[in-house]
């Protein structure tokens, strides 16, 4: 049976999220771990942009009031609220199940969570079509926007997902609300919040360590592999803590007035591209 491996991280800080999640990768696509699914949680409610998203998209001054921390994400997408949620990171080289590009990935990875929610008693739907043009939400909030691959009940999106792909790998990253605070979404974003929803809204005995487990299960029958429980290697920390001070906590890196940190490979260490 393939092992592929499982990180439950529980709450840490923002940067050092971002900054675990990027040092997985890179290990995973150097071919000194196995495909990782990270699961994690935040240490206070914080902000992520996509990689590209504006910083305007945000209310920073409020965010810097009310000691909300902001960073920016290795991947696409648009802006989340973190909070109460689970989120989780998933790297892999693109090769076996991952051989077929951007849209085959979103598929099968989304087929897993369905599969996990699904065995909740949630009836959700997976998107099959991709959005363009005037029926893209301009919305800086990623759950304003349902895209291919993602999961939604009654309309409202579930999970947020965004990837970050190079030739030999790639990192995706998403959001699972169990509650949103719908006071701090307007405040930070300028925007209502409607149509998002969280799983503790939809399941009112909903437990978390159980949904951790469902998830484990529909991952391994999803893909016919064993998931292994695992802290990051030694190596991986040492890659995060200087992506972490490098990259990560860069005010020029977080406000998108800098390019991005390169780390490419084993022998590499983090700088200013």
């Amino acid at each position: 049976m393939t092992v592929w491996r499982l990180i439950d991280s529980g709450p840490c800080n923002a940067a050092y999220n971002m900054a675990l999640d990027e040092a997985i990768a890179i290990s995973v696509r150097n071919g000194d771990a196995p495909p990782t699914l990270r699961l994690y949680g935040w240490d206070r409610q914080s902000v992520s942009l996509g990689s590209f998203q504006k910083i305007s998209d945000i209310d920073l001054r409020y965010c810097e009031n009310n000691n909300i921390p902001v960073v920016r994400r290795p991947t696409g997408g648009r802006g989340i609220l973190h909070g109460d949620e689970l989120t989780y990171s998933f790297s892999a080289r693109n090769e076996g199940h991952f051989s077929n590009g951007l849209l085959e990935t979103y598929r099968k990875l989304s087929a897993a969570f369905y599969d996990a929610l699904q065995k909740m008693s949630l009836p959700v739907v997976i998107k099959t079509d991709r959005e363009s043009g005037r029926n893209l939400t301009r919305s800086p909030l990623c759950f304003k926007s349902t895209s291919y691959g993602e999961l939604s009940l009654n309309g409202k999106k579930l999970i947020g997902s965004a990837q970050k792909r190079w030739q030999d790998g790639f990192l995706q990253q998403g959001s699972i609300p169990y509650s949103i605070d719908y006071g701090k979404v307007r405040m930070v974003f300028k925007n209502d919040g409607k149509g998002i929803s969280g799983l503790k809204e939809l399941l009112p005995d909903f437990n978390r360590e159980i949904f951790k487990r469902r998830i484990k299960s529909a991952f391994e029958e999803v893909f016919d592999i064993t998931l292994a429980a695992s802290d990051p290697f030694p190596r991986e920390e040492e890659a995060a803590r200087l992506l972490y001070s490098e990259k990560h906590l860069n005010r020029d890196w977080i406000e998108g007035a800098a390019k991005p940190v390169s780390f490419y490979n084993k022998n590499e260490t983090p700088k200013r591209a």
